[in-house]
């Protein structure tokens, strides 16, 4: 049972290892200098961190925009999901239609009446962006494209991708047929994160099918050797669009600018978010679920103390060269009483930098904790009772 809140303050030091020092009172530190966000000629962009999500800068991240080829990412993700299952394989034999053969737009080239391996098709959407591997892939998943798009749909809610209705496979133009900035920034980093042997595939450069080659659209993946994705998109309506990648020692960023007017305006328009992102911001990982982050006070239990620590890595992104200046707030509740169960919510932890919360957690009990025999329940009331007096 939960009883009054109290919050600790704490200031995150580095001496090789990150060490943990309570702090009695805030001190008040110099301003963060800054340089204006790059403003972008684009109809909507945003950049992220990959580990903590946070959003570094964005312009129209909630429009709805069309997305072309943009919409090929969460088709791959959609394999990708399915591989993970067992109910497909990259080697199973994947019929073409005529439908698909049919398909316009960028092509793979494959043949009507043959059966492409899955795993061709695959890198036939990744690297070549094949409208007509698209297709039939959908076809082989789902039966039809507007059944593999409720299947699209489907992740994209799962994900949290709130500004988004995909109605085909390829991203060729149908109206009702849209994402936003920001949700292929969602859709980008969750598959960087769930699926990193599927992600690999869009750092390859060329494919070759059928003794046709073609070479990758992104050519970020030339002109930029951290970049190591991820696809690009045209169509008339939605102009130039490119949602990329880039790692540069510990931190990865994702970066998406939609309706660019021409392929060379969208490369150096990503080139400007990511030079942003990587010289005036660094991301740390701060802790892991494995380890206790504070202890809370138990009565009525076996034990006196329960660790408590986070559910998930905490990572937290800031302007470079201040470290140093983060705060650790701890909410945790004056008293616990037992039974308790481990994984069970009873606080939380906030990252903040000179007032501004960079990241909030819950947390969470580390293990079990049982309720004490009658006499030591007894102890307990009697110790709250008269605690309770002098409050």
């Amino acid at each position: 049972m939960w009883r009054a809140q109290k919050t600790y303050r704490r200031h995150i030091g580095t001496l090789g290892t990150i060490i943990l020092m309570l702090v009695a009172s805030y001190s008040a530190r110099g301003n963060i200098i800054l340089p204006k966000a790059p403003e972008l000629s684009a109809k909507g962009y945003i950049l992220m961190d990959v580990a903590s999500g946070r959003v570094l800068v964005e312009s129209n991240a909630d429009e709805s925009l069309p997305p072309a080829s943009l919409t090929k990412i969460m088709t791959g993700y959609v394999v990708a999901a399915e591989l993970e299952t067992g109910r497909i394989s990259l080697e199973d034999a994947v019929p073409i239609s005529v439908n698909a053969w049919r398909t316009q737009g960028s092509k793979m080239f494959i043949q009507e009446g043959t059966t492409v391996t899955l795993s061709d098709l695959l890198m036939g959407v990744v690297v070549q962006s094949g409208n007509d591997a698209s297709v039939a892939i959908a076809e082989f998943l789902a039966g039809d494209e507007e059944a593999f798009a409720d299947v699209m749909n489907q992740h994209a809610i799962t994900i949290g991708m709130t500004s988004t209705n995909f109605l085909n496979s390829t991203g060729l133009p149908k109206e009702g047929h849209f994402t936003s900035a920001r949700d292929m920034a969602v859709l980008a980093r969750e598959l960087i994160h769930r699926f990193p042997n599927h992600y690999a595939t869009y750092a390859e450069r060329e494919f070759t099918f059928g003794g046709i080659r073609q070479p990758n659209r992104n050519r970020l993946l030339w002109r930029d050797r951290t970049v190591d994705g991820i696809k690009t998109g045209y169509t008339l309506a939605a102009g130039y669009c490119l949602v990329a990648s880039a790692k540069r020692d510990d931190m990865r960023l994702v970066s998406v600018v939609m309706g660019a007017i021409s392929d060379e305006v969208r490369m150096r328009e990503t080139q400007k978010l990511l030079q942003y992102g990587f010289r005036y911001f660094e991301t740390r990982g701060l802790y892991n679920p494995d380890e206790p982050v504070a202890e809370a006070r138990m009565y009525f239990g076996t034990n006196d103390h329960v660790p408590v620590g986070v559910l998930n890595p905490v990572h937290v992104t800031f302007p470079r060269g201040h470290y140093d200046d983060l705060d650790v707030e701890i909410d945790l509740p004056k008293q616990l009483e037992a039974p308790l169960e481990k994984g069970m919510e009873v606080g939380s932890l906030r990252v903040i930098l000179e007032d501004e919360v960079l990241l909030q957690a819950p947390l969470v009990t580390h293990r079990n904790i049982d309720e004490a025999g009658i006499i030591d329940r007894l102890y307990d009331a009697v110790y709250l009772f008269f605690a309770s007096l002098i409050e």
